[in-house]
């Protein structure tokens, strides 16, 4: 046999393996799995930059408004995650910004109006940052008992300011991207948290991440209550970090200024070799898999470990964020992106892109100034499948 048989005969075998593959992981329709309290979403957009991260991009409370919600039921989306951040709601005194508060009611009313669901997300805590390695921060939530006591107090005055909403209407997410130096750090306070909101909120459904960033292979050491059924477990993924992130200023990413491709191999040899300085640990680290071919397999495969914990535990699974700025080519980001939907669509599982608005966002966007200019269409096509 010859060297281009060989050739050959390997890449129908590896072609097979992966048809095989995303076969076999695919869910039929009538096994979906949903949840008691009838908290029924698919596709989602998350509103980003508003009562959390805050950049001041436009004035403060204006970036989401009656018209926004209207728009996005309009182009197809069932529901809406809103993160919120403890430093919006609530002052270092621990007293509750009423203004801010009636800007989340308010939005939850908005969808309501408009039959979407609502996803509130606690997003970022005095006591937790999910960047905090990357930005020169520290986490001091899981070894200070008063600052998880204090995310408790949080959800227990959320609780009690949203539990009037239906509970197939509004969703709780406790905390976003959890970092903790061990996953079982963030496995008890998340059940210390669950249990509590359980006492007045049985049928609620949360939203529950594996540790690390919410990354699909870390759900497997997530552990949430045995009999509760109201639970959706969700992962989130920006992999090829070298090609989501591209120029990324707030990712060692930024340092590298050559070129990215997708589908194929992200950072081709030839440019690694040019354009990586081997010195930067930080980039080499945001780069391991730079190298890696990238397609709508692989995709499959980064998804894999959340669908095969998910199934054992018969949950719902739940793709919290994803996404792609538009630093690189259009067209591999377009590509890129009709690839992650038909990966987690092929699967049932229901998505929430980053984001509404921002660099991320289904807006054009203006870098320079940091505005967002106008629906980009074409994206929101490849999204939501629109003609």
């Amino acid at each position: 046999m010859t060297i281009i048989q060989i050739y050959r005969n390997l890449k129908w075998v590896l072609s097979a393996t992966a048809l095989i593959f995303m076969i076999s992981c695919k869910q039929p329709a009538s096994e979906t799995i949903t949840n008691p309290s009838g908290f029924a979403i698919m596709r989602g957009v998350n509103l980003s930059h508003w009562l959390s991260q805050d950049f001041g991009w436009e004035p403060k409370y204006a970036y989401i408004n009656e018209n926004d919600i209207r728009f996005i039921d309009s182009i197809g989306y069932d529901h809406v995650r809103i993160p919120v951040d403890e430093m919006e709601l609530w002052d270092t005194a621990g007293k509750p910004n009423e203004v801010a508060f009636g800007y989340l009611t308010g939005c939850l009313d908005w969808c309501a109006k408009f039959d979407l669901k609502a996803i509130v997300d606690l997003h970022i805590v005095r006591a937790h940052h999910f960047n905090a390695a990357n930005e020169g921060g520290t986490n001091i939530l899981w070894t200070d008992s008063t600052a998880q006591n204090n995310l408790i107090n949080i959800w227990e005055q959320l609780s009690e300011r949203l539990r009037h909403y239906p509970n197939d209407m509004v969703a709780y997410e406790i905390l976003n991207e959890a970092v903790a130096p061990d996953p079982g750090d963030w496995n008890r306070l998340l059940n210390k948290a669950i249990k509590t909101i359980r006492k007045s909120e049985p049928d609620r459904v949360i939203i529950a991440g594996g540790n690390m960033w919410q990354i699909p292979e870390n759900l497997k050491y997530l552990e949430v209550p045995e009999d509760d059924r109201n639970i959706i477990l969700s992962f989130h993924t920006y992999t090829p970090l070298a090609f989501t992130h591209y120029k990324a200023d707030w990712t060692a990413v930024r340092d590298y200024h050559g070129p990215v491709h997708y589908p194929g191999q992200i950072i081709k040899d030839e440019d690694y070799e040019k354009y990586v300085d081997t010195t930067n640990a930080a980039l080499v680290e945001h780069l391991f898999n730079a190298r890696d071919t990238f397609n709508i397999e692989r995709l499959f495969e980064v998804i894999r470990p959340g669908i095969e914990y998910a199934k054992s535990k018969n949950l719902q699974l739940y793709c919290g964020e994803f996404g792609c700025l538009p630093t690189v080519d259009r067209k591999d980001r377009m590509q890129y992106y009709s690839d992650m939907i038909t990966a987690l669509e092929d699967n049932n599982i229901a998505w929430c892109n980053w984001e509404y608005k921002g660099d991320f966002g289904i807006y054009h966007f203006d870098m320079e100034t940091k505005k967002s200019l106008y629906p980009d269409w074409e994206f929101i096509s490849v999204l939501l499948k629109r003609d």
